[in-house]
């Protein structure tokens, strides 16, 4: 369990099936390896409801095992409770910084800082595709994205 005085992420994509749940298995494999997984609290939610209570999905989820990560998460949608309690929302695109920041604006102390997790990208690559209408290669695309940015937004942060 996270320390109270943790540091703290929410990976936010579309549906939370496959971006922002890879996003968060990624970054929770890198800070269990870093052993400072105690000084963490990691979760991944979406800005719209199409896929609430849903698992990630199984091209998702086969790309993680290729790559030894363990990934369990359940879709859930962001609440106004996440911009208070999380220090940073980090997404996928343009789309859903503008619906996090609209729905920001909605909420009394909001302490969230709301970025796109691309602008950590040492490669420069600001926008994470959508891989949910592509194949294995672009699920292995937002995997390669995922490491580049959490290692370097982990460093960050460190």
């Amino acid at each position: 369990m996270a320390a109270t005085n943790a540091k703290s992420v929410l990976f936010v994509c579309l549906g939370n099936i496959c971006r922002s749940p890879i996003a968060e298995a990624v970054f929770q494999k890198m800070v269990a390896d870093a052993k400072v997984a105690d000084q963490w609290r990691i979760d991944s939610a979406a800005t719209s409801t199409y896929e609430i209570g849903s698992p990630p999905d199984h091209r998702g989820q086969a790309c993680m095992k290729r790559h030894d990560v363990p990934m369990r998460h359940i879709a859930r949608q962001v609440t106004k409770d996440d911009f208070q309690t999380f220090e940073y929302i980090l997404c996928m695109d343009e789309n859903n910084l503008s619906d996090l920041e609209k729905k920001a604006k909605s909420v009394q102390s909001a302490k969230a800082k709301i970025e796109l997790l691309g602008s950590y990208d040492p490669q420069k690559q600001l926008i994470i595709k959508d891989p949910y209408y592509g194949s294995d290669k672009d699920f292995e695309t937002v995997y390669e994205q995922c490491v580049r940015c959490c290692k370097a937004f982990l460093e960050a942060n460190s």
